[in-house]
């Protein structure tokens, strides 16, 4: 009798499958924790100094505001939905905050009433989309015109912050560890937001049923799961972050300005979308957005190290998003034959 040698040469190669059929969805996350290891290296090479405890500190710093933006329009996207209002919302709340603590009202009142006119904001859009059956992308683009409207009619020149803590936020810098390394008040508050947005979806009833609803909104429907409240909720956050992102870039630049935050809704849903978040919703990480604007943040630097126009930065980010949803494409192919 002869004996057949058992192999396992593809055994490995098995594994690997096994893994990508069952984690598919970290698949674009990976990707961009590799797409950022790749610019860093290059950059290091190039340069010499990008790998500094200066340099890294300074990307949480400059990009706190697109942090807490990219937290709330990852709750949207898993939904499905889109908000193209967050920029404008962050200016109006800047400006309306600013104009109050101009007329002497204390920031501790102030904050709360920045964050709940941000809340408004996406409540009205989660109220069309939901009970007037308005596209999201309307909705919210109607919600952008107004936001920066109003931002315009509190006043149409900057408007100097004086408040010793709002310029507190950016203008502390607490040491960490040794070296260079050192970390802002912004910076904490963009952390934390990112931690609970990830908390959130992953351990709450509330996250599961954003999933579920990107998923298929009528299976969602079909299992009892409270998808008005839900959908209604996550505009909410969004909105909320808003107001919160317009509390930080207001202690970023210490001055607000009608024209603040114009295409930041683009680069917010570019950093959410190259993080590995699907634009069909259901599918997504707060993680790997905050990956993602580590990547929009670390090709901004680079493109101002090397000198050039800033508008490479909006081409390479273009680049990378065209690249990142034929990605995505791929992996839902790839889903549906399975």
């Amino acid at each position: 009798m002869t004996s057949v040698p058992v192999t396992t040469e593809k055994a490995p190669t098995g594994v690997v499958r096994r893994f990508l059929s069952r984690r598919a969805s970290w698949v674009p996350v990976f990707a961009a924790v590799v797409l950022l290891v790749v610019i860093f290296a290059a950059a290091q090479a190039y340069f010499g100094n990008i790998l500094t405890p200066r340099v890294i500190s300074a990307l949480l710093l400059d990009n706190a505001y697109l942090f807490i933006l990219a937290v709330g329009m990852t709750f949207v996207i898993l939904t499905g939905g889109i908000d193209l209002s967050v920029g404008a919302v962050m200016a109006f709340t800047g400006m309306f905050g600013a104009s109050l603590m101009r007329d002497g009202m204390p920031s501790a009142a102030v904050v709360p009433i920045m964050l709940l006119l941000g809340a408004a904001f996406g409540l009205a859009i989660g109220v069309l989309v939901q009970y007037f059956d308005v596209q999201p992308f309307i909705a919210s683009l109607a919600a952008m015109f107004a936001a920066r409207g109003l931002a315009f009619m509190v006043s149409l020149d900057s408007i100097k912050v004086e408040d010793g803590a709002i310029l507190w936020l950016q203008s502390t810098r607490l040491q960490a560890g040794v070296g260079s390394w050192y970390i802002t008040p912004t910076g904490i508050i963009a952390l934390l937001v990112v931690l609970v947005g990830a908390l959130v979806l992953a351990f709450t009833r509330f996250g599961r049923t954003i999933y579920a609803i990107g998923g298929s909104e009528q299976s969602a429907r079909l299992m009892g799961l409270p998808v008005v409240r839900t959908k209604l909720l996550a505009y909410v956050v969004s909105g909320v972050c808003a107001g919160l992102a317009g509390v930080v870039f207001t202690a970023y630049t210490g001055a607000s300005y009608p024209l603040n935050g114009i295409g930041t809704e683009l680069d917010t849903i570019a950093a959410v979308v190259i993080g590995g978040t699907l634009l069909t919703g259901g599918s997504g990480y707060v993680v790997g957005s905050m990956i993602g604007v580590f990547v929009y943040g670390t090709i901004k630097t680079v493109i101002s190290f090397l000198g050039a126009d800033q508008s490479w930065t909006r081409i390479s980010i273009g680049a990378l998003l065209l690249m990142f949803v034929v990605v995505q494409r791929v992996i839902v192919a790839r889903s549906n034959r399975r």
